[in-house]
């Protein structure tokens, strides 16, 4: 009986140190660096839908998540806005997807991402609120808080404004209050840094965002203060675009002549150690030109060229204003032809071919109609970027 209770008392203390060594073993990397026999738990990743734009993105996994960010392009699909209209120019809505039929170099592709023309869209308006605006900040305020109010309830606006710098006034919304009280914040400053301006919101703002867009600009064309732009920049972004650009323009060149003999008034200083906030000081006599920059016929030249490209390379129209009414009428038409173009996706069948211009067909099964959208996109060698042109 003792050698019995000798025996399972010895096999008891045995099993306990087997299971105290097991739980505190561990193993040992290649460099002899000790680590847990426990695997290791990776967070769960989930798939991220291809962003439907001119070119699909992905981000760096280490780069940070903001404006500034380095997006490396990995794939692309091709996203264009297209427009249907009768022999008489009237647009023809209700149209679906199945309408419709996207041929690259003559090979029919799929139809992956379809928008109608009840979808919402997303809307950058671009305000130039330099000195040398033809407009009033008042007239400016209201022709663009009447163009808010005839969008639809779902549709998004962003409003940036420049003088010299460039200020995001609200990021995409459709909250009228918040729009409106950004409208009402710009002001009449110093400076012209339209290029920046355009960079900004087609490189940091709308190349994020899916779905029907346009961009709104309302300028005279011509730049005195960029530092991260130019005009080529701006249209050679403006060829990977998937969103009309509609560009108001207005001719301020007898104006700016007439001040650049005028005494050149510079930002009154306030005593004392901290700065002014004050953006948009009311001077007492009139604002005249420091430098010759932005002044000539030339340059005028230059600027209208400018924002005619951006509407033609896009798909969008220009329109001009000389007065606040028909600067109002650019706002009210550009407002309804936004309602009335279709927005079609497809990733390319061939994509082998980089470096290659790829011409597109879109046809739809009507009779009699007349369809505007871009015709061909180039796939860029070395960044991969795919480039369309209007047709």
């Amino acid at each position: 009986m003792k050698k019995f209770v000798f025996s399972f008392c010895l096999a008891i203390i045995c099993l306990s140190l087997t299971v105290n060594f097991a739980q505190s073993r561990r193993v040992t990397d290649g460099s002899g660096s000790k680590k847990s026999n426990q695997r290791e738990r990776r967070p769960l990743e989930s798939p991220t839908p291809p962003n439907v734009i001119a070119t699909a993105q992905t981000i760096d996994d280490n780069a940070e998540t903001d404006d500034s960010e380095i997006i490396k392009v990995d794939t692309g699909i091709v996203s264009i806005p297209v427009k249907v209209l009768d022999r008489s120019g009237r647009f023809i809505g209700g149209l679906t997807k199945e309408n419709f039929k996207v041929l690259e170099d003559n090979v029919e592709q799929e139809i992956t991402y379809f928008s109608n023309e009840q979808q919402p869209f997303t809307v950058a308006l671009i305000l130039d609120m330099s000195y040398s605006a033809k407009f009033k900040a008042e007239e400016i305020q209201a022709a663009a808080l009447a163009f808010i109010n005839q969008l639809r309830p779902n549709d998004k606006v962003m409003v940036v404004s420049f003088d010299q710098e460039v200020y995001v006034q609200c990021e995409p919304t459709n909250d009228r209050r918040v729009l409106q009280n950004a409208i009402r914040k710009t002001k009449i400053s110093y400076g012209t840094s339209l290029y920046d301006a355009v960079d900004l919101v087609i490189n940091q703002k709308l190349k994020k965002i899916t779905g029907r867009k346009a961009v709104v600009l309302f300028s005279d064309g011509v730049d005195t203060s960029s530092l991260k732009s130019d005009d080529l920049l701006n249209l050679s972004d403006a060829l990977e675009l998937d969103a009309l650009i509609y560009p108001i323009e207005y001719d301020t060149f007898n104006e700016v002549q007439a001040m650049k003999n005028k005494p050149v008034m510079q930002q009154p200083k306030i005593p004392g150690p901290v700065p002014s906030t004050d953006k948009n000081p009311i001077p007492t006599v009139g604002v005249g030109i420091s430098s010759g920059k932005g002044t000539t016929a030339e340059e005028y030249k230059k600027a209208g060229e400018y924002l005619n490209e951006l509407a033609n390379r896009t798909g969008g129209r220009l329109y001009k204003a000389s007065t606040i009414a028909n600067l109002s009428d650019a706002f009210s038409r550009i407002a309804s032809e936004l309602r009335e173009y279709y927005s079609i996706g497809y990733y390319p069948k061939d994509e082998a071919n980089i470096g290659k211009t790829h011409k597109i067909k879109v046809r739809v099964d009507r009779q009699g109609v007349i369809v505007r959208t871009r015709d061909s996109y180039v796939l860029s060698k070395n960044e991969k970027k795919v480039k369309s042109k209007k047709r």
